[in-house]
């Protein structure tokens, strides 16, 4: 007679003992849950490492990307957040020009709330040449992102008219001596989907500005200015002026989104200068008369 076939039971005895749910039971999925947890957190644990200790080094490729190579910062030392480097102004890739500007410029990031978003603002000292300290907003956005100039001063930073060397030509063959005075008004740069913008002003003042290939001495003050153009988003405006000097000089041009100037500058000498700065503008450009023109773009 067959006896009728019962469910394997839940449990198991061993003598007087019942022992808990055999291997792959309820228990097992319980703690599938957990691990992830924990592998997620050790994840995010990295994660604001890497941020936390990111080096100096990655804030110099930045910087190097976002100017083309022009504007570089050396012998970096510490990280994103608190770090310090040497400032190298060059002629872009490929050019083996190139002048530091004098000591290490050290800096300082904290990111803190504003208007309901994040904003990361970088403080920068330099003894030789920033005015205090030069305070820069920076606003990431989705796709986007803001720089701006918060600083409120008359100048933001002198530097030695010499630095202008490292851009290369012509600069490096006149070896510009004086001094640099650059400042801002209601500065900001944006970068959209790949292209810049810039809002507001930068101002470069030439003082009292010689040449080592000129006798004249000086030849005279200049500014510069950059200027963005509300009505053509992408696009600032170049102009150079004299404020006063032997030597005369204008130009005018723009910079667009991808990094393309046209610039034109003409110089010329003051009435009864002529002889003495003939050689002067031979060098600048190609002579026009008693004129000297040089051409970017």
């Amino acid at each position: 007679m067959a006896w009728p076939r019962r469910n394997a039971p839940s449990s198991t005895f061993v003598g007087d003992a019942m022992l808990g749910p055999p291997p792959g039971g309820s228990r097992g999925v319980r703690h599938a849950t957990p691990w992830r947890w924990s592998l997620a957190a050790g994840l995010l644990g990295l994660l604001l490492a890497v941020i936390a200790f990111a080096p100096a080094s990655w804030l110099a490729r930045a910087l190097a990307s976002a100017s083309g190579d022009r504007l570089l910062i050396t012998d970096t030392r510490g990280s994103v957040w608190n770090g310090s480097g040497v400032l190298v102004l060059t002629g872009g890739e490929g050019s083996r020009d190139a002048s530091a500007l004098p000591g290490r410029v050290r800096w300082s990031m904290l990111p803190k709330l504003q208007d309901w978003g994040l904003v990361l603002q970088l403080g920068a000292q330099q003894d030789c040449c920033i005015n205090g300290t030069l305070l820069v907003g920076i606003r990431p956005g989705l796709g986007r992102l803001q720089l701006s100039v918060d600083t409120r001063a008359d100048w933001l930073a002198r530097l030695p008219a010499s630095v202008l060397a490292g851009l290369g030509t012509p600069l490096n063959t006149l070896q510009p001596i004086g001094t640099l005075r650059l400042s801002a008004r209601e500065l900001q740069l944006e970068w959209v989907e790949g292209r810049w913008r810039q809002l507001g002003e930068l101002q470069l003042d030439l003082i009292n500005v010689s040449s080592r290939v000129s006798p004249v001495a000086p030849l005279g003050s200049y500014r510069l200015q950059l200027t963005g153009d509300p009505g053509n988003p992408g696009v600032s405006t170049v102009r150079l002026q004299t404020l006063e000097g032997a030597l005369q000089l204008t130009g005018t041009g723009t910079l667009n989104s991808a990094g393309t100037t046209r610039f034109v500058l003409e110089a010329g000498a003051a009435p009864g200068r002529q002889e003495a700065l003939d050689n002067l503008l031979n060098i600048i450009g190609r002579r026009q008369g008693a004129r000297s023109v040089f051409t970017i773009g």
